[in-house]
């Protein structure tokens, strides 16, 4: 057994866990952080993917142990109290979404692809980036036209934060 401690969307955590502990059963068992999925336990569907130290990382590839002492970002903590965040609001509005399933994951993924990609994405960029996450109901255009609009709105509003502070 090893004690784990770190923080997830912005709350300091702990817990004691079996060293075999992936960091998705951790989330989702110990916090009760359920938006995270375990789709495959094969790293293959990316249904699991939260941000460790601001990077995507698919948590069923990860034991808690590892984490211990890192920055944990699940789809719990990506919306700012009522108001969703431009991915969630673009999956919402573009309908990037069926079942729901892998969901929290692609939502995951892209936050992370626009953030690597501030002046922005084209299509083939984005369905290359999203070779990780696998949707079963989708054929993935609804998904990247959300993506593709969330990083307009994304790269307007860090434009006009720019303007404002000049």
């Amino acid at each position: 057994m090893s004690d784990v401690s770190l923080t997830v969307n912005g709350r300091r955590v702990s817990g004691t866990v079996e060293d075999r502990t992936l960091l998705v059963h951790f989330l989702r068992e110990n916090l009760g952080l359920t938006g995270t999925h375990v789709g495959c336990d094969t790293s293959q569907c990316g249904a699991c993917v939260i941000h460790v130290d601001g990077k995507a990382v698919k948590s069923c590839t990860m034991l808690a142990v590892q984490a211990s002492g890192s920055e944990i970002l699940t789809i719990e903590g990506l919306a700012n109290g009522g108001d969703l965040h431009p991915v969630q609001a673009a999956f919402k509005e573009h309908h990037g979404l069926q079942c729901g399933f892998c969901t929290p994951g692609m939502i995951m993924t892209a936050t992370d692809m626009i953030a690597r990609h501030p002046e922005g994405l084209d299509e083939a960029t984005v369905r290359t980036e999203l070779e990780g996450n696998i949707c079963r109901c989708t054929g993935y255009h609804n998904i990247v036209k959300a993506i593709l609009a969330a990083s307009k709105t994304m790269a307007k509003g860090s434009k006009t934060r720019t303007k404002r502070a000049a």
